[in-house]
């Protein structure tokens, strides 16, 4: 048969018009009807594998947790390379570059640890068995243990990380979770048995708040806002445990106001045309012979506040920026009761719970009248904690 040269070979009428059956035989009008029938079927069905395939690229590329991830990745790594801390968001927002790297990570316990932590001893990478040993002791020990991580403050307020994500929840009507890993890490928590109070929900819901955003624009820690929704959740749940009810709540007042801080995201951007933050506060303080003073913490308590900064933003003053406003404070105000404090400035996870032996090593009965710790540190400290290693709660 002859060739056709440099064309499809469509107009050659023996192969169109005399096509063979699987005999050899020349086909019938109906065996030809149904073979053109069938590829014509077939081209169809790749059409449509194609268009639904050129369709659902897109979607997947734009899911919002999927771009948080990875505009994460690409601001974390552009502050390292300009050796800062500060990455600049939107409308002055500042977001700390360690946060960002965290939400980056992924999936951050199990086999994946050692490979997202920041831990010097890959040994101590994974969360998970220090928080279910600190819970099992405390557990044998008739203390009761409330987990309260903390979420990134990109992940309430993701449309102020970059323009890219701005315009890509912009179409949304309410704001989503985009914290899967987060999620999944504390389904596992409570299956263990360990009671989570995540914050995320109702942070989301809350997070334009009247007095304020619930995390500083230029701060690596929550607002004076946050402190008070943070308190007012764990406080619902404080008051439902059985021992609160023995509890004679005393009387504490609060007033808010505002003032003007020196964020430390703000300090290291070293943008002198940049405001300094205003942020509001509620000042908690107690009746005394000398006037209203504030609320001290109390190591008689039978509820321990343990953990980060986060504890000591607002509350310890200095470079906490204020007194008497802090979680402690609010603490005290919803439950009726100081809260005793054990809070380091650096990790929330293992100096913290070090600090915490110590104290006990240093009164035999300190843990004879607690009821309740409550471990409060920011979520990013599950891949840049210097490591989770198992602590004893007592000598």
């Amino acid at each position: 048969m002859k060739r056709t040269q440099g064309r499809t070979p469509r107009s050659a009428p023996t192969e169109i018009t005399n096509p063979k059956n699987r005999r050899g035989e020349p086909a019938s009008i109906f065996e030809h009807f149904f073979d053109y029938q069938a590829s014509w079927r077939l081209l169809a069905s790749v059409v449509g594998i194609l268009v639904l395939l050129t369709t659902a690229m897109p979607v997947r590329a734009e899911n919002p947790s999927k771009i948080l991830l990875s505009e994460s990745t690409r601001l974390a790594e552009e502050a390292r390379t300009h050796g800062t801390m500060t990455v600049q968001g939107l409308d002055g927002w500042l977001f700390f570059d360690q946060e960002l790297a965290h939400i980056a990570s992924g999936t951050f316990w199990g086999d994946r640890a050692a490979e997202v932590s920041r831990a010097s001893n890959p040994e101590f990478a994974d969360p998970l068995p220090a928080i279910l040993d600190f819970h099992a002791q405390l557990q044998a020990a008739g203390v009761e243990l409330l987990l309260v991580p903390v979420p990134p403050k990109a992940m309430i307020y993701p449309d102020f990380v970059s323009q890219a994500l701005a315009e890509r929840l912009a179409t949304q009507d309410a704001p989503a979770r985009l914290d899967p890993a987060h999620r999944e890490f504390y389904d596992l928590l409570r299956e263990e048995g360990i009671p989570v109070l995540d914050l995320t929900e109702v942070f989301l819901q809350e997070r334009f708040a009247d007095q304020g955003p619930l995390f500083c624009r230029q701060d690596t820690h929550w607002s004076g806002v946050g402190c008070v929704v943070a308190a007012r959740e764990i406080g619902e749940l404080v008051r439902k445990m059985p021992w609160y009810a023995e509890i004679t709540p005393q009387d504490f007042d609060s007033l808010w106001h505002d003032m003007e801080i020196s964020g430390d995201l703000w300090r290291a951007l070293e943008a002198p045309d940049l405001e300094r933050e205003i942020v509001s506060l509620r000042q908690v303080r107690r009746e005394a012979s000398t006037g209203l003073e504030p609320v001290d913490p109390d190591q008689g308590s039978p509820i321990i506040l343990l953990g980060d900064s986060h504890n000591l933003v607002f509350h310890a003053g200095g470079d906490m920026h204020a007194q008497a406003s802090g979680l402690a404070d609010q603490l005290a105000l919803e439950l009726g009761l100081p809260v005793d404090l054990i809070a380091v400035r650096g990790s929330g996870a293992t100096p913290a719970r070090i600090n915490l032996f110590r104290r006990a090593q240093r009164n035999p009965e300190y843990w004879q009248d607690k009821k309740l710790v409550i471990w409060v540190f920011t979520a990013r400290e599950f891949t840049h904690a210097d490591g989770w290693r198992v602590v004893p709660i007592s000598p």
